[in-house]
């Protein structure tokens, strides 16, 4: 009995550290990359010298800070792009920001689709199919309508794109979110203190080590080339498939996470490789309640699962407040530690390291006033991290757009509500091999 604890010690105190040292690498990758973004050379260069970019916008209603948030695409430092802005409903109340937008900014050669073409249960690729045919240039940047970039983002973005120090070519740049709470709600600010934090720090540490697809797609800029070749498979292209497979976008209209899975499909699929760039995607927040931000977290865990099982499984033994407790046990039982000095002497350096991260993508200190909600809603993300991870994994049922879906097996989804049959259907591309 005493030899079984002291194994489970030992491996109680191994995880711990390991978890640290990631948490350390999240951290520390941070501080470098973010706190210092220099501007590209490509920002000068005349149109004929960069390659053209697509930028495509799927809008559904008005988002806070929507016309700030497009309007951060209008004047990006980058001589030669388009925008294309899409919406599903003609009487989408987004298309009166657009067309404003286009008007002051007549020198930039944007437009607007109207109208979805269904390819599957996913609402954001019916929106963007047409959007991601129709773009004039090979390179794409897609932007979720809540996020606002920094003007020289796409410059930089296609300097980690086009030049690749790696063996393998970089098929995607991605963007970490950073959330800014635009109203003062309590789910706003827990949903802000999550992804500011543990996740940045998780999210950062994994694309450091670079071992496998994680990208979350809020900003993804890659070339339509690669993705007209994969199939969402992830299975590596070989001659070896089945000849006119369907391929490429409309295939991943059949997963919720559809960012995810065309990330992993050229990871795995064309062997390609991802770079994180050094600009955040500003996530502007509006009024969440509590109820709100643990649908929204349930949401995505439930996705997850189907997609990375063992990840996931391990998730809660990634959380502070199951590492306090394991330090607290292992700790005490094989160095007699007291309990009270091993919380303090996790928690202590845990919130530091989590503050670091959220200074590194803010690009200054939090200020003042800021200090005290910013602890309630770090420490109420704390506590309710295990309920919400215990009350997601039972579940395969989420809600999303106005929609409810089953998640079925690699993440795949099966809408559940009635689907509209007279709308529009697509014809998938064929892959020849």
């Amino acid at each position: 009995m005493v030899l079984f604890q002291v194994c489970v010690s030992i491996l109680g105190i191994g995880w711990y550290i390991s978890l640290w040292v990631i948490s350390l690498i999240g951290c520390l990758a941070a501080r470098k990359r973010y706190r210092l973004r220099p501007r590209s050379p490509t920002a000068s260069l005349p149109k004929g010298s960069v390659e053209g970019v697509s930028i495509l916008r799927p809008l559904k209603g008005l988002d806070v800070n929507l016309y700030e948030n497009l309007e951060s695409t209008f004047i990006q430092e980058y001589a030669n792009f388009e925008i294309i802005f899409s919406v599903a409903d003609p009487g989408d109340q987004a298309i009166g920001i657009v067309q404003s937008l286009m008007q002051r900014y007549p020198g930039v050669k944007s437009r607007l689709i109207v109208g979805e073409r269904v390819v599957g249960v996913n609402p954001k690729v019916n929106n963007l199919v047409r959007s991601y045919e129709e773009a004039t240039f090979d390179i794409l940047w897609v932007i979720d309508s809540n996020i606002i970039m920094d003007r020289g983002a796409l410059a930089r973005a296609v300097d980690a794109l086009t030049s690749t120090p790696a063996p393998r070519r970089i098929g995607l740049v991605h963007h970490v979110p950073y959330a800014v709470a635009s109203e003062q709600s309590l789910g706003a600010r827990i949903e802000a203190a999550f992804l500011n934090t543990n996740h940045a720090k998780m999210y950062i540490a994994i694309n450091t080590f670079a071992t496998e697809s994680c990208v979350v797609g809020k900003s993804n800029l890659f070339r339509r080339s690669d993705v007209d070749i994969v199939d969402g498979s992830l299975k590596p292209l070989s001659s070896t498939r089945p000849t006119n497979t369907p391929c490429g976008f409309p295939q991943f209209s059949r997963f919720l996470a559809e960012d995810n899975m065309i990330a992993s499909a050229l990871w795995h699929e064309l062997d390609l490789r991802h770079s994180l760039s050094c600009d955040v995607a500003k996530n502007i927040i509006g009024s969440l309640s509590v109820k709100d931000y643990i649908l929204r977290r349930a949401r995505w865990i439930r996705v997850r699962k189907h997609m990375v099982l063992a990840a996931t499984v391990a998730e809660p033994f990634t959380e502070s407040l199951a590492l306090a407790l394991i330090l607290t046990l292992s700790a005490g039982y094989m160095f007699g530690i007291p309990p009270w000095a091993c919380i303090m002497g996790h928690y202590i350096p845990w919130l530091w390291v989590d503050f670091d991260v959220l200074t590194s993508l803010a690009g200054q200190q939090l200020p003042r006033p800021e200090l005290v909600p910013f602890l309630t809603a770090w420490a109420l993300r704390e506590m309710l991290a295990f309920p919400v991870y215990c009350y997601a994994i039972v579940g395969n049922n989420v809600q999303w757009r106005g929609a409810t879906y089953k998640v079925l097996r690699d993440g795949e989804v099966q809408e559940i509500d009635q689907v509209d049959s007279s709308r529009p259907q697509y014809q998938p591309l064929r892959r020849e091999i």
